[in-house]
């Protein structure tokens, strides 16, 4: 049977499409593709993007966070404050109320906090406490829904190494210790009713150490500072443009920043359309397949490192450019990964190639058969060479020889045209500093340990060894 026409498929492929865990507006598909979604594909919740905030008493958390959450007007946003998680004041600590310590570590309930972070990570609305700095207790609390953006934002949001651990961003907006000093004063004699001779008896006795002992260590898990706090426009712009470069991303991207998914056109996703096709002929096959592959090896040499170069152009003017990495080698696994040779060699000129041979047989059973690499490997960057990325187990037995060759892990960059999200986890956790370069993501594995929806044996059907 011969093959549908590209431009019809690229045309096709404008309505909506997802791929992966991007479920968001997916429509039932026409009756025409005939075929049972996957009980895979169902009740997959999206990851939110958390933002976490933290900084000294007054230097302008909340001010930030609220310049945030304005400029992603069009998202989903919801902010968790630290403060509606303080412990409540027991009848003989309320009669030294003046002596307890608010900036404390010890002063906040973080197992509530951990509790409701994971609910709202998981897609389920949960009950916010609303602390009363006059009773000091929780009176009441406010329902928060699932969003896609969440702002943990606290003076000691950084200190839990729990809490940490689930932010995909660390923000510490740092501002100078007068200002601070000054906006606090203002702050607690207008709204928590307090008179500036108990606000200046406080910061002197627990706000400034609470600030130097707990506080300050804390900035150095930050990913970004900001000085001046709110004053700070281009500080903010350039954060909300790398929270909406992220919430565009595949949700693994959030979690692994070594893994990388080119950026999806209708083009490629018309070239998907061909090469997942069962009834696509072979030279078909091959011809989009090797496109595909092309663009996943541009990308992937990207992420090689470069230095500044400049030469002279024919019109005698002086242009500053890069020069490409010279010690470069790709492997390929066999056989499935010898594919993507040619788009290396097309890509540069003269490169060494080697070669490695991993038996499969089920899931578990990874055997090394054969090795060939080049012998000054270790004093090069690998281009890892393996257009399927499906349970991860022979990725992780080929990297661990590269490892084992001397090959630093941060020179490895592996190299997949679609990759399962068992994979993904498995040489990510494992190998954190290796890079992962796919051109996209796939919704998991069968019983089999198959790639779904996946495009069959890759090999049989790119060297024509299937049984047609």
């Amino acid at each position: 049977m011969g093959s549908t026409p590209v431009e019809y498929l690229i045309e096709s492929s404008s309505r909506a499409h997802f791929s992966g865990f991007h479920m968001d507006g997916m429509q039932a598909l026409s009756s025409q593709a005939g075929q049972a979604t996957t009980s895979v594909n169902q009740n997959v919740h999206k990851q939110p993007f958390i933002i976490g905030v933290a900084g000294g008493a007054a230097s302008g958390k909340t001010t930030v966070c609220d310049m945030i959450i304005e400029q992603l007007h069009d998202q989903r946003v919801v902010l968790v404050n630290q403060d509606s998680f303080y412990l409540n004041l027991t009848p003989e600590e309320l009669t030294r109320v003046h002596e307890y310590n608010f900036d404390h570590p010890d002063a906040f309930d973080i197992e509530k906090l951990l509790s409701a972070v994971d609910m709202l990570k998981h897609g389920k609305a949960v009950d916010i406490p609303k602390y009363d700095f006059k009773s000091y207790k929780n009176s009441v609390s406010r329902r928060v829904n699932p969003s896609d953006v969440i702002i943990l934002e606290g003076i000691l949001i950084f200190h839990d190494p729990r809490v940490r651990e689930m932010m995909n961003m660390k923000i510490f907006v740092d501002t100078d210790a007068d200002v601070r000093l000054a906006r606090r004063i203002r702050r607690d004699t207008g709204e928590k009713g307090r008179d500036i001779g108990m606000v200046l008896d406080q910061y002197s006795k627990f706000v400034k150490p609470a600030f130097d002992d707990f506080i300050l260590p804390t900035k150095k898990y930050a990913d970004i500072i900001i000085p001046r706090g709110g004053d700070n426009h281009v500080a903010i712009d350039l954060i909300v443009q790398h929270i909406r470069t992220k919430l565009g991303q595949h949700d693994l991207c959030k979690i692994y920043p070594n893994l990388y998914v080119i950026h999806s056109t209708f083009q490629i996703r018309g070239m998907h359309t061909l090469i997942r096709d069962a009834q696509t002929t072979k030279h078909d096959f091959v011809f989009y397949a090797d496109r595909l592959i092309r663009l996943v090896v541009e990308h992937g040499l990207g992420h090689l490192p470069f230095t500044e170069k400049q030469v002279v152009t024919p019109t005698e003017s002086v242009y500053t450019g890069v020069d490409f990495c010279k010690r470069l080698c790709g492997v390929s696994i066999i056989r499935s990964g010898e594919s993507m040779e040619n788009a290396l060699r097309a890509c540069c000129k003269g490169i060494k190639i080697g070669k490695i041979l991993i038996h499969r047989e089920g899931d578990n059973g990874q055997q090394l058969i054969y090795e060939k690499l080049p012998q000054d490997i270790s004093d090069r960057h690998v281009l890892l060479l393996d257009p399927i990325l499906g349970t991860g187990n022979s990725a992780v037995q080929a990297i661990s020889l590269l490892l084992k060759k001397g090959v630093p892990e941060a020179n490895i960059i592996f190299l997949n045209l679609i990759s399962a999200p068992q994979g993904v986890h498995v040489v990510c956790r494992q190998f954190p500093r290796l890079k992962i370069v796919t051109s996209e993501i796939e919704t998991g594995l069968n019983q089999e340990f198959r790639v779904l929806p996946g495009m069959g044996e890759f090999g049989d059907r790119y060297f024509g060894t299937d049984d047609e």
